[in-house]
């Protein structure tokens, strides 16, 4: 048997952020994310780098570093999904932790300010904010932040003055948003006649939408994250994470697999395990109950099907001539919640569309908003009706006409959700 005993300098460290300029908050510097945490080196075999996680089950990205530089970040995620692939371990247990570590991370010294952090978060794209950022000072390693942290730093730093707490949560919009990008990038070239409309009730908000392209068909996703406004923005970062984790390793032909291994991943990230009374653990102490709603679809170019594993949310489809809207409902239990089980299996629902199909994915956002001259919510009965009054223009069309009649229906009541409503006809 291998030793896997973890040696003595993979050991927890973490450096003051002090001594910053004079006349500068460190709260709001880099400095003040730095998080006690594991370190490895370049010297450290994958085996040892298991045995870390394994014995700091809250570490989700590790630094490596050499001499005090950094070198790179692994992510426990990447890094255990490698690892459980046939063989992998076997050939990669005593090999150098680096094989599987991000060689280029977002690299920043200790009294960079929270703002331009955010600005360069954004510019390097979506891994500084899924692993994390390593935070130096003269160059040498002091620790790692979090991007969960980043956002929340700023939101609660900018809360102290009202000023910056509108400029620190537009920060935090620019970077949800660029969650977003390459998913508007794939729908745009994958579809000839669509539309998405987003439109957080606040700066920010819990809805979240993901699509990719394939060659052979596309896969799609429209979420709806527990709360909105900043506490909804915090949860579709940690989805936004999960999703891009699970979904580039996961058969996407496959929804509901999909589904849960997303809902496990969630609730590992948030420790939402079974048990207990609801929000609270074993001692009494409140704890997250997160997660989503959402519909999970792939649709095959070839087959001309559509197959749909839903988490608490439907779908609905207008084939061509018909009268009515047909309204495939999904699952009742939600992703990442305590009441789900961890091994909860969602079902496959495979549908044939002819060519001219409509589909159509929405958040309760427009289900739920209340309205009109009863103060009643607009319901699913309204939604469908607006879309059969405009069902033969092109979807953007469509869209201008159903949020037109939702507008209308709320009138001056307050808007209660995040709104979110995806629409494509298939060619």
């Amino acid at each position: 048997m291998p030793n896997t005993a973890v040696p003595s300098r993979l050991t927890a460290t973490r450096r003051s952020a002090s001594q910053v300029r004079p006349g500068i908050n460190s709260r709001s510097l880099a400095g003040h994310l730095a998080q006690n945490c594991p370190v490895a080196s370049p010297e450290d075999t994958n085996e040892q780098v298991l045995h870390l996680f394994s014995e700091h089950q809250h570490v989700g990205a590790l630094p490596v570093v050499e001499n005090g530089r950094p070198m790179g970040i692994i992510n426990r995620n990447q890094f255990m999904s490698q690892l459980a692939k046939p063989f992998h371990r076997e050939l990669y247990a005593r090999k150098s932790c680096i094989a599987f570590m991000n060689h280029s991370p977002l690299v920043v010294e200790h009294d960079v300010s929270l703002q331009d952090l955010s600005f360069m978060a954004v510019a390097n794209g979506e891994k500084a904010l899924a692993d994390g950022f390593i935070i130096t000072r003269d160059q040498q390693y002091i620790g790692i932040g979090a991007g969960v942290d980043l956002v929340k730093a700023i939101a609660d730093l900018q809360a102290e003055k009202n000023r910056l707490v509108m400029e620190s949560i537009n920060y935090a919009s620019v970077i949800q948003k660029s969650f977003l990008r390459s998913s508007r990038e794939d729908m745009a070239a994958a579809l000839n006649d669509y539309f998405m409309h987003w439109e957080p009730r606040d700066v920010v908000g819990g809805d979240y939408y993901y699509f990719v392209k394939h060659d052979d068909g596309f896969f799609c996703a429209v979420i709806d994250c527990t709360g909105h406004g900043v506490p909804g923005a915090f949860m579709t970062l940690i989805i936004a994470s999960a999703l891009n984790q699970v979904l580039k390793e996961t058969d996407l032909h496959n929804p509901a697999a999909a589904l849960a291994e997303v809902n496990r991943t969630v609730k590992q990230s948030l420790g939402q395990f079974d048990g207990g009374r609801q929000g609270m653990d074993d001692g009494g102490e409140m704890h997250s109950d997160d997660g989503m709603d959402t519909a999970f679809c792939w649709v095959d170019h070839r087959s001309r099907t559509l197959t749909f594993a839903g988490a608490k949310t439907p779908l609905f489809i207008l084939p061509p001539g018909a009268e009515d809207l047909d309204v495939i409902k999904g699952d009742k239990k939600g992703v990442g919640y305590i009441d789900t089980p961890m091994d909860y299996a969602w079902e496959n629902q495979t549908l044939s569309l002819k060519p001219g199909s409509r589909v159509y994915i929405t958040t309760d956002g427009i289900i739920d908003q209340i309205g009109g001259p009863k103060q009643i919510a607009f319901g699913k009965k309204r939604l469908k009706k607006a879309i059969m009054e405009c069902a033969s223009k092109s979807m953007e069309q469509q869209k201008a006409h159903i949020m037109d009649t939702f507008y209308k229906y709320q009138g001056e009541h307050l808007r209660r959700d995040d709104v979110s409503i995806f629409g494509f006809r298939l060619d």
